[in-house]
Protein backbone atom coordinates (compact mmCIF):
# COMPACT_ATOMS: atom_id res chain seq x y z
CA UNK A 1 0.00 0.00 0.00
CA UNK A 2 1.29 3.24 -1.10
CA UNK A 3 1.88 6.14 1.99
CA UNK A 4 -0.76 9.48 1.54
CA UNK A 5 1.14 12.25 -0.42
CA UNK A 6 0.47 15.61 -0.38
CA UNK A 7 -0.33 18.18 -2.91
CA UNK A 8 -0.36 21.87 -3.86
CA UNK A 9 -2.13 23.36 -5.90
CA UNK A 10 -1.74 27.31 -7.05
CA UNK A 11 -4.93 27.57 -9.29
CA UNK A 12 -5.01 30.93 -11.64
CA UNK A 13 -7.44 31.58 -14.31
CA UNK A 14 -6.25 29.43 -16.96
CA UNK A 15 -3.61 27.25 -15.56
CA UNK A 16 -2.03 25.93 -12.52
CA UNK A 17 1.07 24.66 -10.77
CA UNK A 18 0.31 21.28 -8.73
CA UNK A 19 2.95 20.27 -6.40
CA UNK A 20 3.22 16.86 -4.93
CA UNK A 21 5.37 15.73 -1.70
CA UNK A 22 5.49 12.68 0.47
CA UNK A 23 5.15 12.28 4.03
CA UNK A 24 8.58 13.56 4.84
CA UNK A 25 7.93 16.68 2.75
CA UNK A 26 10.92 15.02 0.02
CA UNK A 27 9.71 16.76 -3.58
CA UNK A 28 8.29 14.93 -6.32
CA UNK A 29 7.32 16.01 -9.06
CA UNK A 30 5.72 20.01 -10.12
CA UNK A 31 3.29 20.09 -13.04
CA UNK A 32 1.86 22.72 -15.08
CA UNK A 33 -1.43 22.04 -16.37
CA UNK A 34 -3.97 23.95 -18.20
CA UNK A 35 -7.17 24.37 -16.06
CA UNK A 36 -9.78 21.58 -16.74
CA UNK A 37 -11.42 19.06 -14.96
CA UNK A 38 -9.63 15.90 -16.89
CA UNK A 39 -5.97 18.14 -16.61
CA UNK A 40 -6.01 18.43 -12.79
CA UNK A 41 -7.69 15.25 -11.98
CA UNK A 42 -4.81 13.38 -14.27
CA UNK A 43 -2.22 15.34 -12.04
CA UNK A 44 -3.12 14.88 -8.82
CA UNK A 45 -4.31 11.18 -9.25
CA UNK A 46 -0.26 11.05 -9.41
CA UNK A 47 -0.73 11.19 -5.83
CA UNK A 48 -2.43 7.94 -5.30
CA UNK A 49 -6.04 7.29 -3.48
CA UNK A 50 -7.19 9.78 -1.07
CA UNK A 51 -4.38 12.40 -1.09
CA UNK A 52 -4.32 15.13 1.17
CA UNK A 53 -4.78 18.70 -1.43
CA UNK A 54 -4.04 22.46 -0.31
CA UNK A 55 -5.28 25.36 -2.47
CA UNK A 56 -5.51 28.82 -1.80
CA UNK A 57 -9.13 30.51 -1.67
CA UNK A 58 -8.95 32.65 -4.62
CA UNK A 59 -11.98 33.60 -7.07
CA UNK A 60 -13.58 30.27 -8.95
CA UNK A 61 -12.04 27.50 -7.15
CA UNK A 62 -15.38 26.20 -6.41
CA UNK A 63 -15.16 23.76 -9.35
CA UNK A 64 -11.52 22.16 -8.41
CA UNK A 65 -13.17 21.55 -5.01
CA UNK A 66 -15.76 19.99 -6.23
CA UNK A 67 -13.86 17.54 -8.53
CA UNK A 68 -11.74 17.10 -6.02
CA UNK A 69 -13.86 16.00 -3.59
CA UNK A 70 -15.57 13.61 -6.05
CA UNK A 71 -12.24 12.13 -6.42
CA UNK A 72 -11.62 11.36 -3.00
CA UNK A 73 -9.54 14.14 -1.68
CA UNK A 74 -9.26 15.88 1.13
CA UNK A 75 -9.55 19.28 0.78
CA UNK A 76 -8.16 22.47 2.74
CA UNK A 77 -8.82 25.56 1.82
CA UNK A 78 -5.63 27.98 2.61
CA UNK A 79 -6.61 32.00 3.21
CA UNK A 80 -4.77 34.01 1.76
CA UNK A 81 -4.68 36.67 4.16
CA UNK A 82 -2.85 34.24 7.00
CA UNK A 83 -0.08 32.90 4.68
CA UNK A 84 2.62 35.96 4.91
CA UNK A 85 3.85 35.79 1.49
CA UNK A 86 4.79 39.50 1.35
CA UNK A 87 8.11 38.66 3.58
CA UNK A 88 9.27 36.12 0.91
CA UNK A 89 12.46 37.00 -1.44
CA UNK A 90 11.29 35.11 -4.13
CA UNK A 91 7.64 34.59 -5.18
CA UNK A 92 6.65 32.62 -8.09
CA UNK A 93 3.90 30.15 -9.00
CA UNK A 94 5.68 26.62 -8.18
CA UNK A 95 7.24 28.39 -4.99
CA UNK A 96 3.46 28.94 -4.09
CA UNK A 97 2.48 25.86 -4.31
CA UNK A 98 5.52 24.07 -2.65
CA UNK A 99 4.99 26.79 0.55
CA UNK A 100 0.98 25.39 0.53
CA UNK A 101 1.88 22.18 1.03
CA UNK A 102 4.38 22.55 3.10
CA UNK A 103 2.48 24.54 5.35
CA UNK A 104 -0.24 21.41 4.88
CA UNK A 105 2.10 18.75 5.54
CA UNK A 106 3.31 20.58 8.86
CA UNK A 107 -0.38 21.55 10.05
CA UNK A 108 0.70 25.64 9.93
CA UNK A 109 -1.59 26.45 7.01
CA UNK A 110 -4.35 29.28 7.99
CA UNK A 111 -7.82 27.08 7.48
CA UNK A 112 -10.48 29.20 5.22
CA UNK A 113 -13.98 27.66 5.29
CA UNK A 114 -15.43 25.91 2.37
CA UNK A 115 -18.76 26.89 1.89
CA UNK A 116 -21.03 23.73 0.87
CA UNK A 117 -22.54 23.66 -2.81
CA UNK A 118 -26.38 25.08 -1.47
CA UNK A 119 -24.47 28.33 -0.22
CA UNK A 120 -22.98 29.01 -3.04
CA UNK A 121 -25.39 28.44 -6.09
CA UNK A 122 -25.39 29.89 -9.10
CA UNK A 123 -27.41 33.11 -8.75
CA UNK A 124 -27.94 32.65 -12.57
CA UNK A 125 -29.79 29.41 -12.08
CA UNK A 126 -32.17 30.70 -9.09
CA UNK A 127 -31.56 34.70 -9.31
CA UNK A 128 -30.51 35.08 -5.74
CA UNK A 129 -27.56 33.66 -3.34
CA UNK A 130 -26.65 34.60 0.10
CA UNK A 131 -22.68 35.16 -1.44
CA UNK A 132 -23.91 37.57 -4.33
CA UNK A 133 -26.23 39.54 -2.03
CA UNK A 134 -28.64 40.08 -4.93
CA UNK A 135 -26.04 41.49 -6.96
CA UNK A 136 -25.94 40.34 -10.78
CA UNK A 137 -22.54 37.99 -10.55
CA UNK A 138 -21.38 40.26 -13.83
CA UNK A 139 -22.14 43.81 -12.97
CA UNK A 140 -20.47 42.72 -9.49
CA UNK A 141 -17.12 43.07 -10.71
CA UNK A 142 -17.19 46.03 -12.70
CA UNK A 143 -16.40 50.07 -11.51
CA UNK A 144 -19.30 52.34 -11.92
CA UNK A 145 -18.53 53.90 -14.88
CA UNK A 146 -18.09 50.53 -17.17
CA UNK A 147 -21.82 50.17 -15.37
CA UNK A 148 -22.85 53.14 -16.93
CA UNK A 149 -21.40 52.31 -20.46
CA UNK A 150 -23.11 48.96 -19.90
CA UNK A 151 -26.21 50.35 -19.60
CA UNK A 152 -25.44 52.63 -23.00
CA UNK A 153 -24.90 49.28 -24.70
CA UNK A 154 -28.12 47.71 -23.43
CA UNK A 155 -30.31 50.67 -24.47
CA UNK A 156 -28.74 50.66 -27.80
CA UNK A 157 -29.18 47.48 -28.74
CA UNK A 158 -25.51 46.60 -28.16
CA UNK A 159 -24.52 49.06 -30.58
CA UNK A 160 -22.55 52.51 -29.63
CA UNK A 161 -24.38 55.75 -30.99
Amino acid sequence: MSERQYVGIDLHRRRSVIVRVDRDGKHLSTVWVPNGAIEEARAVEEAGPNPEVVLEATYGYYWLVDLLEELGATIHLANRSGLNWRNRRVKNDERDALDLVKKLRLGERPEAWIPPPAVRESPIENGSSPLSLGCNTFELCLGPLDKVFLRLLRIGNGRWS
